[in-house]
């Protein structure tokens, strides 16, 4: 399979920020890709470096504008395409949410951000509610894709449970980067951090993973902090954690990877992890803590 990823610079104004994706979209299907894949919250700054209820004005319902507007892309170009969109449920009830388009510009599904992070210029706490569907993969035209979304992607419980429902793909829209005070080798330690526990996600589970994060450099409105330079280093990997290809971490990006899917199978027959695995002996990994 043929997947284009989208590696962007956003700016604040969110209709710009839709017209340079539909065009880097068009490009990568015109590349032949068969599945496109964006960044997290891809319509807009990354807004959650402050706590600020003028914030909610950026949600919308799903079905909503933005589906509309990228489930037509998809239509016109035959591709699945993978958004990332502040949902608005219900008054005062939000959601960091991911929606995969069919081919015929349908919506094949959704995934709701499970785990919500809460640090410093990442206050996603206040805005986003955990997601209540599950891991449960998306069925389409071109596989079934265990979609996540960022901070999901440190925890291998949502990619194994993700990989035994059967996802033959893992995918994580991202919004991550360097904090200005730390150090150059601390940055690139975190940089490296995140590749490789996603890397290991592949490997523990015999399946390719997908991670497109942004790029460029957001300032925080508050001015408490820095702001946050984005790294980028959107990457695909196979089902033994090689890199199939990886972007620069200070470029914009558009690129179409080659994908083959059927050697999941292959890797899992030499290295049969699903088999072995001692699922009688499992059960505290539900508890918080072990004493």
């Amino acid at each position: 399979m043929k997947i284009g990823i989208i590696q962007q610079h956003n700016v604040a104004d969110v209709e710009a920020n839709k017209a340079k994706l539909a065009a880097s979209i068009e490009k990568v299907a015109g590349e032949g890709a068969q599945l496109v894949v964006l960044q997290e919250l891809h319509n807009s700054l990354y807004f959650c470096q402050t706590e600020s209820v003028d914030n909610f004005d950026l949600a919308e319902p799903i079905p909503g504008p933005s589906t509309d507007f990228y489930g037509a892309l998809a239509k016109k170009l035959n591709i699945v395409l993978v958004t990332s969109l502040f949902e608005r449920r219900a008054p005062g009830l939000y959601h960091n949410t991911a929606v995969v388009i069919e081919r015929d510009g349908t919506i094949a599904g959704k995934y709701r951000k499970m785990h919500i992070p809460d640090d410093p210029a990442y206050y996603e706490k206040f805005y986003f509610t955990p997601g209540d569907i599950g891991f449960k993969p998306i069925e389409t035209s071109v596989g079934k894709l265990g979609v996540l979304v960022c901070w999901d992607q440190w925890y291998p419980e949502a990619a194994r449970l993700m990989a035994l429902a059967g996802a033959e793909l893992l995918i994580y829209p991202t919004a991550i980067g360097y904090e200005s005070s730390d150090t150059d080798d601390e940055q690139q330690r975190q940089r490296e951090a995140w590749t490789t526990v996603m890397r290991g996600h592949a490997v523990a589970n015999g399946l390719p993973v997908v991670a497109v994060n942004r790029i460029g450099y957001e300032p925080d409105p508050s001015k408490q902090t820095n702001g946050i330079q984005f790294w980028g280093s959107s990457f695909v990997a196979g089902p033994q954690g090689e890199f199939l290809y990886r972007a620069d971490d200070k470029e914009e990006v558009t690129k179409v990877v080659d994908v083959d899917l059927k050697h999941s199978e292959q890797v899992r027959r030499w290295w049969p992890f699903l088999r072995d695995r001692r699922i009688d002996k499992y059960t505290d990994i539900t508890k918080r803590f072990i004493d």
